[in-house]
């Protein structure tokens, strides 16, 4: 079993006050890896100031058509981001396949915990417009 102490705990993603209390809200363990990727896919690299290489990059990719070699150079871009941004998950496979919509691609992430191996997977659907 994964201690949520083992892989972390951070403010929750977005950054918004809890309604009614005012408060941060925390995420701890898995949660706050699945937020991670999240993020790093999010992210434009010259988007931080402290951190200018930080982020995949995929907006790079808007307007570009939905073919096999865009899918293909998003997926090298997701691979490379989480190997450099993520050190509490190995990759085990990414997948971008095309959507139902012809502007939707869908990137698959199977990755597993360092600290235990457990699996875990996310859907991450990207517009190209």
């Amino acid at each position: 079993m994964t201690s949520k102490r083992q892989l972390g705990r951070g403010w929750g993603f977005p950054i918004l006050p809890e309604p009614g209390t005012r408060s941060l809200p925390w995420v701890e363990g898995p949660e706050a890896v699945r937020q991670s990727i999240h993020l790093i896919l999010e992210t434009e690299p010259g988007e931080r100031v402290m951190r200018p290489t930080f982020g995949c990059g995929l907006r790079r990719y808007l307007m570009k058509p939905n073919t096999t070699a865009t899918r293909t150079l998003i997926r090298r871009d997701v691979e490379r981001a989480l190997a450099a941004f993520e050190p509490r998950i190995r990759v085990q496979e990414v997948g971008v396949d095309p959507g139902e919509d012809p502007a939707l691609v869908l990137i698959r992430i199977a990755y597993a915990h360092l600290r235990d191996g457990r699996k875990d997977n996310l859907v991450y659907p990207f517009h190209l417009e």
